[in-house]
C-alpha cells in the first residue's frame, strides 16, 4: 500500500474506494459508505488499517456534501460524479467510526513512522469530525 500524505485520499487504499463509487446508483454509493463506517464499528478493540483508511476517505466525502463545509475534497481525489442526496444517519454514522479510527487500537493511528505526520493526520481527521458534528439546518 502506498501513502504519499495525511489527507484521507492520499494513499492507494482510499483512491481505490473512491474509484469503487464509479457507475453506482445513488443507494449503492450510500450503501459503499456505509459498509465503511460499519466495517470499523463492528470491529472488536482493534481497527484494521485498511478499514480505517476506508472510513477516513468516506467520513471526508461525507462531511465535504454537508452545506457550507470546511472539508473540500480535491476533483483530481474525489468520485468523478456528485454524491447522491446523503441521509442524515449517515453523519452519525461517520462520527462513530472516525472516533473508533482514532482510538488506541486503531492500526492507522499507530501506521506512522514520522510523528509529525501522524499528528497532521489526526488533525486532519479530527476536522471532518468537528465539521460531522456540526448541527445541520435541515
Amino acid at each position: 500500500m502506498g501513502t504519499w500524505g495525511t489527507g484521507p485520499f492520499d494513499s492507494d487504499l482510499a483512491a481505490d474506494f473512491v474509484d469503487e463509487l464509479e457507475g453506482l446508483t445513488s443507494q449503492q454509493v450510500i450503501d459503499v459508505l456505509k459498509r465503511a463506517f460499519q466495517r470499523v464499528t463492528d470491529w472488536g478493540e482493534r481497527v484494521d488499517g485498511g478499514d480505517g483508511v476506508e472510513a477516513v476517505a468516506a467520513g471526508a466525502l461525507v462531511a465535504s456534501a454537508l452545506p457550507d463545509s470546511p472539508i473540500v475534497i480535491d476533483p483530481d481525489d474525489g468520485p468523478r460524479e456528485p454524491l447522491p442526496e446523503l441521509p442524515a444517519g449517515l453523519r452519525a454514522s461517520a462520527i462513530l467510526a472516525l472516533d473508533r479510527v482514532l482510538q488506541d487500537g486503531s492500526e492507522v493511528t499507530t501506521g506512522w513512522v514520522d510523528s509529525a505526520d501522524a499528528d497532521q493526520w489526526r488533525q486532519e481527521v479530527r476536522q471532518i469530525l468537528e465539521t460531522l458534528a456540526i448541527p445541520s439546518d435541515h
